[in-house]
């Protein structure tokens, strides 16, 4: 069986749903073929923050894009996905990591970016449940949160919903171009379409180095755990200068916090977080809030992930194969970002352009690769 399509669409994270749910809307026939279930992998797994603070400066103009489209979830797909605007608190430990805090405001503010430096006193009083060891931080009150679970699946829905054909469980076996047409085999069928969107997150990889662009992308799997209820009282989105421990606190009362990494096997897939990486990050944890000593870890779980060499995707097309646009190796913080990522890829299908420089973001950037080791 032939199923003919104007796009084909590998993954089927929040990314490559989002682009299917931005096609179908503009009445494209697309078909997205997912491996497992949408969402199974990094855009399902990750620590649910919505952040633009601290970000690469060439990721900035579409974390902006992305969190306006945030804050119209509902009227796009009928659910906010548990998002809310609690702010993003990043803390500094020491004066260098302050220095750096301070240095990023000058970025942010050539993005329009809203940030608020918080002394070391002010910061206290505010926060009064952090350690005494934070001697300041940046607030990003437009930042914030919400729920991975929900967002890959409600715009796989909205998608379907507007013409989008969604595949599950359909893991690609083959992928040819003729000069003029896209061929994949999945699930023992047979798809075919003018272009092809390469969403496949660290699987992205394969898919580029199949038309002739291999790139060294590497499995990140970040570890992650979740407490048992506590009283609510961490309400914005925490993370620190360095990256090594992140914080968040849902109005349940459970507390999920991540730093680290697990282990992956991307070949069958499966991944799984470590004990002695988990214990680093709840000792990391109890060093911001001091009050979580006691407090019962009820899960860990981790997935994967993408990550490129230094830290930002690939976004962008093909430089070997008309009709061929990428968009995976998001590094770890590929969530805040990926409702602005089908929105962009649409346009650059449709439209020959889009709004967000992407220059950085060029496959070819990291040089010839050996195509057998990236």
């Amino acid at each position: 069986m032939t199923t003919q399509a104007d796009v084909l669409i590998v993954g089927g994270g929040g990314a490559g749903c989002s682009a299917a749910l931005h096609l179908a809307l503009r009445k494209v026939r697309c078909v997205l073929l997912e491996r497992g279930l949408v969402g199974g992998q990094a855009s399902g797994v990750n620590y649910g923050g919505v952040r633009q603070q601290g970000r690469h400066p060439a990721e900035l103009p579409i974390a902006r894009r992305a969190r306006e489209i945030w804050g119209r979830l509902p009227a796009l797909i009928g659910t906010n996905c548990e998002f809310e605007a609690t702010g993003h608190l990043k803390l500094a430990r020491n004066a260098t990591e302050e220095a750096d805090l301070v240095a990023y405001m000058e970025v942010a503010k050539a993005h329009d970016l809203p940030l608020r430096m918080i002394g070391r006193n002010a910061i206290h009083e505010a926060y009064s449940w952090l350690g005494p060891t934070i001697v300041a931080g940046s607030l990003a009150p437009d930042d914030g949160v919400a729920n991975p679970r929900l967002l890959a699946p409600a715009l796989a829905r909205a998608a379907r919903a507007a013409g989008a054909v969604i595949r599950e469980n359909s893991a690609v076996a083959g992928l040819a171009h003729d000069g003029a047409q896209f061929t994949v085999q999945a699930a023992g069928e047979t798809f075919r379409a003018p272009a092809l969107l390469n969403v496949a997150g660290y699987w992205g990889g394969e898919v580029a180095a199949a038309f002739g662009e291999p790139v060294p992308v590497s499995p990140l799997s970040p570890n992650m755990l979740v407490t048992e209820p506590l009283p609510y009282v961490i309400e914005p989105n925490l993370g620190v200068v360095g990256g090594n421990v992140y914080l968040r606190q849902i109005r349940r009362g459970n507390v999920i916090f991540g730093g680290g990494r697990g282990e992956s096997d991307p070949g069958r897939p499966a991944a799984r977080p470590l004990p002695h990486v988990s214990l680093t990050g709840m000792n990391l944890a109890l060093e911001l809030v001091p009050h979580l000593a006691g407090a019962q870890v009820i899960r860990s779980w981790t997935g994967i992930d993408g990550e490129m060499p230094d830290h930002i995707p690939v976004i962008g097309p093909s430089r070997t194969t008309p009709g061929l646009l990428h968009a995976f190796g998001f590094s770890g913080h590929g969530f805040q970002l990926a409702p602005a990522i089908g929105a962009i890829l649409s346009e650059i299908l449709l439209d020959g352009r889009t709004d967000v420089p992407l220059e950085p973001f060029r496959i070819d950037r990291f040089g010839p690769q050996d195509p057998l080791h990236g």
